[in-house]
């Protein structure tokens, strides 16, 4: 506390409030200072940088043994001419007369061959799969309460959807069919075997699976459709008949006998 009457007092407090102003503006001085030199030293910093971008090629920065930095050669504009190999002309594509396949005729090719699993291979008349599958409605009367008619005229197989099906002997298509009702997508092929006229006939196979037309003669083993669900059908299956001049016959049964 300043005594106010005390003139030595008085004077000693102006001298101390004179040192504390020079004090603080001493401290400023030398704080702007420094900021001006931190500032300068970064612009010096950013210039260099810069200068060294723009000046110097990216490709200084990598090893070209590498291989991460590609050798460019600079080319004279009069010399930008693209030289083609008589040999690369000569094996253009030609694209002209190109045939589109449906997808019918597409899977006829892919299964034109059927596996040769099973021992009737070599035979004029097999059955329609080249392997065991799994047969689920015999030929004759069903038991009450299950749907479809009282008889069943055929034999279903169930090897699944998708399952290419393909055709027990020589014979020509008398009917192929694709609607939404009864056997849905099927196809009749009538053969002259030895003392019988045969029809075979598949059934519920997918809409747009078989390449065959009415009139069409096949071979034994080629490819007829695809296992498929339509018509009036319980699940994916091929429901196969054997008619002897127009009457629906047991087709394990003859198939039995007659696929050696």
């Amino acid at each position: 506390m300043v005594d106010d009457a005390n003139p030595l007092s008085r004077r000693r407090a102006r001298e101390l409030l004179a040192v504390t102003h020079e004090r603080r503006d001493a401290v400023i001085q030398v704080t702007r200072m420094r900021s001006r030199k931190l500032l300068s030293i970064g612009a010096l910093v950013g210039a260099a940088a810069l200068l060294i971008g723009t000046s110097v090629p990216a490709s200084a920065f990598r090893n070209p043994s590498t291989g991460l930095a590609p050798e460019f050669t600079a080319t004279p504009a009069d010399a930008q001419a693209l030289e083609v190999s008589s040999d690369a002309v000569a094996a253009a594509p030609v694209r002209d007369g190109f045939e589109v396949l449906s997808y019918a005729e597409q899977l006829r090719q892919l299964y034109a061959s059927a596996p040769s699993t099973f021992t009737a291979t070599s035979g004029p008349i097999r059955w329609p799969f080249p392997y065991t599958v799994v047969m689920t409605d015999r030929f004759g009367p069903r038991p009450e309460g299950s749907s479809g008619s009282a008889f069943h005229n055929g034999l279903d197989f169930t090897p699944g959807g998708g399952t290419p099906i393909y055709a027990i002997a020589d014979g020509v298509v008398s009917l192929q069919v694709e609607d939404q009702g009864g056997f849905g997508n099927h196809v009749i092929i009538q053969h002259q075997i030895p003392g019988q006229n045969v029809a075979s006939l598949y059934a519920h196979m997918q809409y747009g699976t078989s390449p065959l037309r009415t009139g069409d003669t096949v071979r034994v083993g080629d490819f007829i459709g695809l296992v498929g669900n339509t018509g009036d059908s319980y699940g994916n299956h091929l429901h196969f008949e054997i008619r002897i001049d127009g009457v629906p016959v047991d087709p394990f049964a003859w198939l039995s006998a007659n696929a050696v």
